[in-house]
């Protein structure tokens, strides 16, 4: 928030900090209400992977009708990414503007047509088509879930539960795998094999769609959208039966002042900046609905211009798009092990079967992992975590680097030093998972103000798919083909520079609302000026905040806080 760094809501953030919950496992139980909504919202990170289909017999025969090169393996797993990319940068205005909720149930439509074409392809233009499609959808759930967990969630268990669409999205990678293997069985192998073995496992993506896509009615608007859509009332109630405290309890009145007070800030200084439209009455219907359509226009590109040209959110974007350039550079989003594993396995001399019980192993590496992610995210914190995650994939990539400088020539000749390589490939799954892969989504849902959140997520989350895509078609069938050597010593460096760059780059954001950014980043009090900093304190009196700031009684004060906590705790049991 505005100001949290100077005297206007230092206190009223103490206040707050006080009557906080627990972080961790304790946390995730106290506010198991916020949990299960949070775990369901993460249903849209259950999509499947393609990397198994591309191994299937009956694919490369029935879809394919030709060698399997890296050049068509690339565009059927990349067209997805570009399908993303376009998805997000849809979704930031319009989760902005018809809310969170809305736009989930809009990208679970899209997934699901998208998951339909596909999955009763009989060409390879249905196939690139529907994985387009369904790209528009995962792009758009893979920004909106994390940004309604993150809105929805007490700032004491918010990483966890931001991280829980990483958990998703792993624990669909593993089942995937093993759905893929053993569906690899129906009618046999080689030319007998069913169409079955690649169409069901397509099809069964539909199923965490559909549950979510009926269940997302019955969630709660974002308290934070609301507030943005000037339906405080209600704001009140989501807020209050979330935190399961009544709505005049401290501990929601302050959430609730705090996120209204940067709402009204932010409008005014837009407002002063960019008036709202003024219809002439003396013009025609025709006119006047052109010229609000013209002015909502020039508004909502002013809103983008903004994240370029006011220098404390350019950073905000340059750390959220960089942190998804990092997560992608590492390895995992364009080196794709995931994707590419099987065909890697098969270098040691065993067949598809093998490759894919081998392949398997990352997606349980990686599932496991990201658990004590979700668990300890919020006491840890991000940068210890990111970093530590950094620096062991890049010891991974540089392991495997020199194995296959040694060995490469004859991996049959080799096969310990093959699965000597598979196995780092292994540790490197699980330091993504516990790292990079949840935290990464955390911080680009922290970093945003409420008026640009939806934008800036838009670009920052564009970042990932973009370089992903990018990756896919070009870097990993022709690197790992040209130089497999130099490839993952590309990456291992790539990993490296991303640890540097979130020492030294990124501030910690555990413990503070979403409102309290500014703190974080150092902007409370260079990146305003002294008039914003006295708006901001007129509007802290003016709704009631600035009554936290100035308690007649602090012992008294003191021991209503303890008794809160008390009954907070209770409440949640």
């Amino acid at each position: 928030m505005h100001g949290t760094g100077t005297g206007g809501a230092s206190a009223a953030l103490l206040r707050r900090q006080a009557l906080a919950g627990k972080s961790g496992l304790a946390g995730l139980v106290h506010n198991r209400r916020i949990f299960g909504l949070a775990v369901f919202a993460s249903l849209g990170g259950l999509y499947g992977v393609f990397s198994s289909v591309l191994k299937s017999d009956d694919f490369e025969s029935t879809i394919q009708r030709e060698t399997l090169t890296c050049t068509h393996t690339g565009w059927f797993v990349a067209i997805l990414e570009l399908g993303a990319w376009f998805g997000v940068l849809l979704t930031g205005p319009l989760a902005d503007y018809i809310s969170r909720k809305y736009t989930i149930l809009v990208a679970v439509v899209v997934f699901v047509v998208g998951v339909i074409v596909q999955t009763t392809a009989q060409e390879p233009s249905s196939i690139y088509g529907g994985r387009f499609i369904v790209g528009l959808g995962v792009g758009s759930l893979s920004m909106t879930v994390p940004m309604y967990n993150a809105e929805m969630s007490p700032p004491e268990v918010r990483g966890s539960l931001v991280a829980l669409q990483q958990m998703a999205i792993v624990t669909g990678i593993m089942i995937s795998f093993w759905i893929d293997y053993c569906t690899n069985f129906i009618g046999g192998t080689g030319d007998g094999q069913s169409e079955a073995a690649w169409r069901l496992p397509l099809a069964l993506q539909l199923v965490p769609a559909l549950i979510l896509g009926a269940g997302v009615m019955f969630m709660p608007f974002s308290p934070r959208w609301l507030v943005n859509q000037g339906r405080d009332d209600e704001a009140l109630v989501v807020l209050s039966n979330a935190r399961r405290l009544d709505p005049q309890s401290d501990l929601v009145q302050i959430e609730y002042l705090e996120i209204r007070a940067q709402h009204l800030f932010e409008k005014e200084v837009e407002e002063e900046r960019f008036p709202p439209y003024q219809a002439d009455h003396t013009a025609s219907p025709f006119k006047r609905r052109l010229g609000a359509f013209s002015h909502g226009f020039k508004s909502g590109s002013h809103g983008y211009l903004s994240l370029v040209t006011n220098k404390v959110l350019f950073r905000r974007v340059a750390v959220g798009a960089l942190t998804m350039f990092f997560q992608q550079w590492t390895g995992e989003g364009s080196c794709k092990a995931l994707y590419y594993a099987p065909r890697y396995v098969q270098h040691c001399g065993t067949g598809n079967t093998i490759s894919l019980l081998a392949t398997g192993v990352v997606g349980v590496a990686m599932f496991l992992t990201t658990i004590p992610a979700v668990i300890w995210v919020d006491q840890l914190g991000r940068k210890p975590i990111l970093i530590s995650g950094a620096f062991i994939m890049a010891g991974c990539h540089f392991i495997v680097a020199a194995l296959i400088g040694q060995f490469s020539s004859d991996w049959p000749a080799h096969k310990a030093a093959g699965w000597v390589a598979c196995a780092f490939v292994w540790i490197f799954a699980m330091a993504f998972g516990y790292s990079w892969g949840p935290a990464a989504w955390i911080i680009i849902a922290e970093v945003f103000p409420l008026s640009v959140r939806g934008k800036g997520m838009s670009i920052a989350a564009s970042s990932n798919w973009m370089n992903n895509f990018i990756g896919d078609l070009k870097v990993t069938p022709s690197m790992l083909s040209a130089m497999p050597f130099g490839t993952f010593i590309f990456f291992g460096l790539f990993s490296f520079l991303g640890g540097i760059f979130i020492w030294f780059f990124v501030p910690e954001t555990k413990g503070l609302t979403l409102e309290e950014m500014d703190a974080a980043f150092g902007d409370a009090d260079v990146g305003l000026a002294r008039a914003d900093l006295e708006r901001q304190a007129a509007i802290n009196k003016r709704i009631g905040l600035d009554a936290y700031n100035h308690p007649h009684d602090p012992e008294e004060k003191g021991a209503h806080a303890t008794d809160e906590k008390h009954e907070i705790v209770h409440a949640n049991e």
